[in-house]
């Protein structure tokens, strides 16, 4: 032990530790992406909804369900924003249609990205392009503050580099903000840069660099009642004549209708009726 060559050894392993070992994409159909050191942890049973559930959004359904088939299939398809109301199914239709096209026998796998890892995402890309499988790279409730330059790391991802994205890799962005970054950061950089338009450009245009914008706006209260009718037919919750009743009461007592607030009154309803979820 007081070898002073084996300390020096031991001291240029800490420094320079091997490399990690591939990751193993067969383990799992979802990864989450960590760092520190870099990993792929398999999600062995995604939190995901049925695709048949989700009410008031058959539009940016229909269309983004057929843009991943495609992908999945090796044909040509588009980056997507999912932008818009809060609760009203962004993130779920993402995982509800990995889901349905799983089902389907498509080899189509999901990895989930935190914007706080973006700056690592060329080393995750590494990963993935030496793969043959086809991956939906999920970037969940996105935005950026005035400060934050993760944001060029995102860019270089979606439409630049001599690299550029690998075939086998798409990339789902959900957020509440359509460019991806308050309004008020925007008009900031028209007001104090030298030249106003080329910073304002300089920002919006991340958000213009996906292929898709799919907008998700509040729910009308009929759509409300729907996926409230939907999870009790689903799970086999009894439906009361004073159902209606209750559900307008909970979703005005929290100023909103949205896909969340019919679950989460749902949850409490079957919870009341003794009916497990899960």
């Amino acid at each position: 032990m007081n070898d002073p060559l084996i300390r020096i050894a031991e001291a240029l392993e800490r420094l320079s530790p091997p490399a990690p070992a591939a990751p193993d994409l067969d383990a799992a159909d979802a990864f989450i992406w960590h760092t520190a050191p870099d990993r792929l942890e398999p999600v062995t049973k995604v939190a995901r909804v049925d695709l048949g559930l989700l009410v008031g959004v058959n539009r940016a359904r229909d269309i983004l369900l057929e843009n991943t088939r495609h992908f999945a299939k090796g044909l040509p398809a588009n980056n997507a924003l999912l932008w818009g109301a809060r609760g009203m199914g962004k993130s779920s239709l993402v995982k509800a249609i990995h889901g349905a096209l799983r089902a389907e026998g498509l080899p189509l796998k999901l990895v989930e990205l935190a914007r706080e890892d973006l700056p690592s995402v060329q080393r995750l890309l590494g990963h993935l392009r030496q793969s043959d499988h086809r991956f939906v790279l999920f970037l969940d409730d996105l935005s950026f503050s005035h400060d934050d330059q993760h944001y060029k790391s995102l860019k270089a991802v979606l439409d630049g580099g001599i690299e550029g994205r690998p075939d086998n890799v798409i990339l789902y962005a959900t957020s509440n903000r359509r460019h991806l970054m308050p309004r008020d950061m925007i008009e900031n950089e028209r007001s104090t840069a030298i030249s106003p338009a080329e910073a304002v450009e300089e920002k919006v245009s991340l958000s213009d660099r996906f292929g898709l914008w799919l907008g998700f706006h509040p729910c009308s209260q009929d759509d409300y009642l729907a996926m409230i009718d939907g999870y009790c037919q689903a799970y086999g919750v009894p439906v009361e004549d004073t159902l209606r009743a209750e559900a307008v009461e909970w979703q005005a007592t929290r100023g909103s209708r949205s896909g969340r607030v019919a679950w989460q009154f749902f949850t409490d309803l079957a919870a009341r009726k003794g009916i497990r979820l899960y």
